[in-house]
Formats: C-alpha cells, sequence, structure tokens
C-alpha cells in the first residue's frame, strides 16, 4: 500500500513574534505536528507555511497531497482566495483536510462548511478540558481512553456557528463550565473533513501524546480511498431503451 502524503500547512506567525510561543515550538508549530507524524509508518510529509511561495501551495504540491493538515490564526485574511478556491476543488475531488484549534476561523473552513465559522465563544485563561469520546469505534478514536485531559487550554465554547457534523467524535468540557464540539467530521464531494479543536499555541498540545494520536488516526481517516468507479455528464444507457412510442 502507498504511503499517505501529508502537507502541515502553518501560518507561521505566533512563533516569530511572541519569544513564549517560540520556547514551546522552537521549529515552528508545523515541524511539531509533522516531526510526530515522520514517527509513524506509513506516512511521508512535508510542511509549508504562509509566507512561502503560494503560500507553499503550488499545485506540484496539491498534486502529491493526500490528506493537508491547516493551522492558522492571527492570518486567515492573507490567505489568498485564489490559493484557498485551489484547495476547496482539491478536497471536492478527494483531498483529505484536517483544521485544527484556531483554524476554524479559516477561509477554507468557512469555504467548505458554509456557515460564519469564526462564530463562538472563547475565553484564554489556561483551564482544564477534557476532551470526551462519544463515539468509542471511531477510527479517530481508536487507542485513546474514555478522555483526554488538558491541563491548561484556551476554552471555545457553544454556540459553535457550524452545520450539524456528519460524525461528532469528542466533545468538550472546560473547567469554567462550558462545553463544546471539538471533533467534527464531514464529507464534502469526494473528500473527508476533520475538524480537531485543541491546539493554543501558547500551551505544549502538539506535544502531548494522545493529541499527536488523535491527529494521526485523522490522516488515516481522511486518506483518499480509490471507491467505485464515478461518471459524470451524460452518458449512454447501459441497458438498451426499448422504443416508447
Amino acid at each position: 500500500m502507498a504511503n499517505i502524503k501529508v502537507t502541515v500547512w502553518n501560518e507561521y506567525r505566533h512563533e516569530r513574534v511572541n519569544e513564549h510561543v517560540a520556547s514551546i515550538y522552537p521549529e515552528g508549530i508545523h515541524n511539531a505536528i509533522g516531526g510526530y507524524l515522520k514517527t509513524q509508518e506509513g506516512i511521508e510529509v512535508r510542511t509549508a507555511v504562509l509566507d512561502d511561495p503560494d503560500h507553499g501551495l503550488t499545485d506540484e504540491v496539491l498534486d502529491n497531497t493526500d490528506v493537508l493538515i491547516w493551522w492558522g490564526h492571527l492570518a486567515h485574511g492573507e490567505v489568498r482566495d485564489d490559493i484557498v478556491a485551489k484547495v476547496r476543488e482539491k478536497v471536492l475531488d478527494g483531498m483529505g483536510l484536517i483544521v485544527l484549534h484556531s483554524g476554524h476561523g479559516s477561509k477554507i473552513f468557512e469555504s467548505l462548511l458554509g456557515t460564519k465559522t469564526g462564530a463562538l465563544k472563547w475565553r484564554d485563561d489556561g483551564e482544564k478540558e477534557r476532551i470526551w469520546v462519544i463515539e468509542h469505534g471511531h477510527p479517530i478514536a481508536e487507542g485513546l481512553d474514555q478522555y483526554i485531559e488538558i491541563s491548561k487550554e484556551e476554552m471555545y465554547g457553544e454556540r459553535f456557528e457550524i452545520p450539524a457534523p456528519d460524525e461528532l467524535v469528542f466533545i468538550s468540557w472546560f473547567e469554567g463550565g462550558e462545553v463544546f464540539r471539538s471533533g467534527c467530521c464531514y464529507r464534502r464531494g469526494k473528500g473527508k473533513l476533520f475538524y480537531f479543536r485543541p491546539g493554543h499555541e501558547t500551551f505544549p498540545i502538539y506535544h502531548q501524546p494522545e493529541i499527536q494520536q488523535v491527529i494521526g488516526n485523522g490522516v488515516r481517516w481522511a486518506a483518499p480511498v480509490k471507491g467505485a468507479s464515478v461518471a459524470y455528464g451524460r452518458v449512454a444507457p447501459i441497458e438498451p431503451i426499448g422504443n416508447k412510442g
């Protein structure tokens, strides 16, 4: 079986302007995630960042990406609309997409879901989060316990302005009392989309083994499958059509 080709995309701004974030992710969030995925059998990894030519998402890169992982926050508006359109078409044609944390406000997430996905409640007080597994048999939850506990995280709370997920794998409870849909699966065209909530840049979330495991599981779930053949447009009849006159 061919390896899954993963591109980890990160706007790569916090790590360059905030010393605390840089101390947690000295090589960037993209390399923290990519470094873990490189240890997983059957996965090939490349990285791309906002300030690369074409945001690192050239036709050659996208043509050789099975699953795209997206982390953004400060610079959603700087992502070019033509690049967003290309990524959207790739997803509709079968490329998997994993959107992480504040990527909920990205143009690509909003484009694929069709709602104001940036709308939610939030609070950055470093409170405890428990991410509860509510679909224990789902491939993305493989190998997990009943919940993942994060000692300090940014709170996201409902209402989260997204369409009802096709599959809801995780919900979060926060120390301050809020809950949130934290693991949302969608199908768009031939492609699969997974939104995974944790990952605030000022906490070492992507170094936590359970979070890494979910991302790895998500890559395998979102990877394209060949499936049945597909035909579009006007086609000849499969069986002869009798005279209806």
